[in-house]
């Protein structure tokens, strides 16, 4: 039997284990890489722009040609986040206003471990279960114009959505991460042959979890139950306030519980750190 991808500690054992890492990148972007050290919960310093923002899982290559980074999202009532995420990465490649030209190819994937509740801008649902976006600009034949190798790659491994002339490679991955949520080994569609996949069936085995693991997974599932009530319970409070009112109230709520830490409930309400520690304090006094 598996553990659940869509559990934090799961995803991060399973993905910062360089050869699952390396093999994962290679089937998505086609490219082969040696990555050094594979952080998680990435931050930077000084901040980029003004929300000190956590990066799941970062890597760059021992090159220095790329810099790869692995999201995970259960609820994507803030999908453009990881778009935000994604250009403060490349941001930070300007260390000086003499020089534009990002030093090194910024590749993403966003791991969507939930049905979308977001639609497009036309109201329509979304219904696919890879979506990219390559940053290169196009001309009026819609012929792409090869200037960046920048690449942002959503997916999300529902059996329901489009799958049609979606790469092998990519399917491997999507049955896995599905597999994973399945209660019985029955229901599992997983690609052995597929050398990272194996490796990452390997070390989610739950028989093969250590307590230490199985404690953390257990920590990480509350905490995401937690989040999750945090956040509805602003956009009921948002019903009935001003937008700003209602950010202040969701921090406020969210400073009682006692749960999260001042950096934490600023990155998951969207609001700057400063922000926090204000509230905060004025609770206190």
């Amino acid at each position: 039997m598996l553990a659940p991808l869509d559990n934090e500690t799961i995803f991060k054992k399973a993905f910062t284990d360089k050869e699952v890492f390396e093999c994962f990148v290679k089937d998505i972007f086609g490219i082969d890489i040696q990555v050094g050290k594979i952080e998680t919960e990435k931050q930077f310093d000084p901040v980029i722009g003004h929300i000190n923002f956590k990066i799941d899982i970062y890597a760059e290559t021992l090159d220095n040609r790329f810099i790869i980074e692995i999201q995970k999202i259960d609820y994507d009532y803030n999908f453009d986040r990881f778009l935000h995420y994604f250009l403060m990465v490349l941001a930070d490649q300007q260390k000086t206003s003499a020089r534009y030209t990002p030093s090194q190819q910024v590749l993403g994937v966003v791991v969507l471990t939930r049905p979308y509740k977001i639609t497009q801008k036309t109201g329509e649902a979304i219904r696919e279960s890879v979506m990219m976006i390559d940053f290169n600009p196009r001309n009026l034949k819609d012929q792409k114009i090869e200037i960046w190798g920048h690449n942002l790659v959503f997916l999300n491994p529902n059996p329901k959505y489009n799958r049609d002339g979606v790469p092998k490679e990519y399917e491997d991955w999507l049955n896995l991460i599905y597999s994973s949520f399945q209660k019985s080994p029955a229901n599992y569609k997983i690609n052995l042959q597929n050398k990272g996949v194996a490796r990452a069936v390997s070390l989610i085995d739950y028989e093969k979890l250590d307590p230490d693991t199985l404690a953390e997974m257990k920590k990480a599932e509350s905490r995401k139950v937690t989040e999750q009530l945090l956040k509805d319970e602003s956009r009921e409070e948002g019903r009935k306030e001003g937008r700003e009112e209602k950010e202040n109230t969701a921090i406020r709520n969210a400073i009682k519980k006692g749960k999260l830490s001042p950096s934490e409930i600023a990155e998951m309400l969207e609001v700057s750190l400063d922000r926090v520690l204000t509230l905060q304090k004025e609770m206190i006094t």
